[in-house]
C-alpha cells in the first residue's frame, strides 16, 4: 500500500489493490487503529470514517484538500 503523505502523525495511502475494476481516486487516512477514506473526484469528499470525531474529519478533509493535486498525481502514476 503507497503511502502518499505523512503529516501530524496521519499516514495518507491507498491500497495496491483497490478492486476490479478500480475505483475512483480516492485517498485513505489512518492513524492510531482509526481510518478514514475521502472521494478526490469531483471533489474531496467523506466516503466512510471509522473511530475519527466530526472535529478530525473536518480536519482531514482541509488537509486533503490542500494536497488534492499531490494526491491525484500519485493515483495516477500509480494505477496508470
Amino acid at each position: 500500500m503507497p503511502v502518499v503523505l505523512r503529516r501530524d502523525g496521519i499516514r495518507f495511502f491507498f491500497y495496491a489493490n483497490e478492486g476490479e475494476p478500480v475505483e475512483p481516486p480516492h485517498i485513505h487516512a489512518e492513524q492510531g487503529g482509526m481510518e478514514a477514506k475521502f472521494w478526490l473526484t469531483p471533489g474531496v469528499h467523506l466516503a466512510y470514517a471509522d473511530g475519527f470525531d466530526a472535529k478530525s474529519q473536518r480536519r482531514l478533509l482541509a488537509m486533503i484538500t490542500a494536497d488534492r493535486e499531490k494526491l491525484l498525481r500519485a493515483w495516477n502514476e500509480f494505477f496508470g
